[in-house]
């Protein structure tokens, strides 16, 4: 007789991961086994709902049944063929996606990382092929504070000490000035400036929404000054702050903009980056690709996603749902919460240190069955799937109400 498979529980699982796994992570002690919605279940069948939505990259739930059916047909057809050959897939997403977005053309990559290293190549390349800018002397102003991703060009021109300590030296090029201030902005712009990187919502930082009027300065400034202004969208956009992209809160339009995350609909890392023809027309063949970038199965995935984003629901679902995120929070500042910053349905949530870390409200939660994750000390961010149901909005703030000590 074949014996029976034992099945290992949540606690067996992480000591299993501590030796064989780098420990770049520090992830909540849950083993998440199966997911619909917004809501998960662990290897013991506990069940959570999701407040975090893989960082935006579920936007629209675990497994929704218009992303699975279209990944399970693209499966039983073609997965990967590189771009060395045309495939069948490709061109609907590609005109679909610059449709959605108002841009012309589609650099398709795979993840939200690769997507801005391709960003920057695009800036430079067009630098010196437009704008005139002498050979290797093109720049790139950031903000301080930004999360752009973890290869060694980007944390190279990050503020964060964890993210750039010990993996110099960096990749040169780059000037850091201070987010929302568009006179530090303005006087580090010269005539070598090749664009100006920002996120319209700064994410990791703890959901940083800028001023009104800031990003319509950083659109006029790039504009004036002849240099490109690059919209980091790749937790901000496709729906999660109630539009399609962040930038429309102010009606800009961006020379290029970053998309990841959501684009995969949680199934397959999908990036992009959608721009002017002008810009991402300077590039030829040779000079950037990824064999997965593009492939049939993320095509089909992406385009699906499109399709979702296409009718206006979910960014009317955030909108609309991001009231009642904003409201709950407002009655919990001066019970536990000191802060918070919003937009549609992602928010910054400060406690009060002295009721507890980010990581602890985090883990108190979890015993709620409630699932969020925290950044920078005492913050936690909230970025449930658009998919929740006001109910459980609701119930997910009551929980964190609890876990304060105030109970309803």
């Amino acid at each position: 007789m074949t014996a029976p498979v034992r099945t290992r529980g949540s606690e067996e699982l992480i000591r299993a991961e501590e030796p064989v796994l780098a420990h770049n992570y520090h992830p909540l002690p849950v083993v998440v086994a199966r997911g619909e919605g917004a809501w998960v279940e662990d290897v013991e069948g506990r069940r959570y709902l999701d407040m975090l939505a893989g960082y935006s990259a579920l936007n629209f739930g675990h497994r929704h049944p218009a992303l699975i059916a279209a990944a399970h047909r693209q499966l039983d057809r073609l997965t990967l063929t590189s771009r060395a050959f045309h495939n069948d897939r490709l061109a609907e997403f590609a005109e679909r996606l610059a449709a959605l977005t108002g841009m012309d053309m589609v650099l398709p990559m795979n993840t939200g990382a690769e997507a801005v290293e391709s960003g920057v190549k695009v800036a430079r390349k067009w630098a010196y092929d437009v704008k005139g800018v002498p050979a290797d002397r093109a720049t790139i102003v950031v903000a301080a504070d930004n999360f752009h991703g973890r290869t060694t060009t980007i944390v190279g021109f990050s503020t964060d000490e964890s993210a750039r300590r010990g993996f110099g030296p960096f990749t040169p090029g780059f000037r850091v000035v201070p987010y929302n201030d568009l006179a530090a902005l303005e006087a580090a712009v010269d005539e070598t400036t090749a664009a100006v990187l920002i996120e319209p919502v700064q994410g990791e930082a703890g959901v940083i929404i800028p001023d009104d009027g800031y990003l319509a300065g950083v659109r006029e400034l790039t504009r004036r000054e002849g240099c490109l202004f690059i919209a980091d969208e790749i937790q901000s956009g496709l729906g999660r702050t109630g539009r399609t992209l962040a930038v429309e809160h102010e009606s800009v339009v961006p020379d290029v903009v970053l998309l990841g995350k959501a684009l995969g609909g949680g199934i397959v890392p999908v990036s992009a980056v959608v721009g002017r023809r002008e810009v991402l027309g300077v590039l030829h063949p040779g000079e950037h690709g990824s064999t997965f970038g593009g492939n049939p199965l993320a095509a089909a995935v992406g385009t699906a996603v499109v399709e979702l984003l296409e009718t206006g629901e979910f960014q009317r679902r955030a909108a609309e749902l991001g009231v009642t995120l904003r409201e709950g929070l407002s009655r919990l500042v001066g019970k536990g919460v000191v802060g918070f910053r919003a937009r549609g349905l992602w928010a910054g949530v400060d406690i009060d240190p002295a009721i507890g870390t980010g990581r602890e409200i985090s883990e108190r939660l979890m015993r709620e069955g409630v699932l969020v994750k925290d950044t920078h000390g005492s913050t936690v961010r909230l970025a449930p799937p658009l998919t929740v149901t006001g109910d459980e909005l609701v119930g997910a703030l009551g929980s964190l109400e609890k876990v304060l000590g105030f109970p309803g």
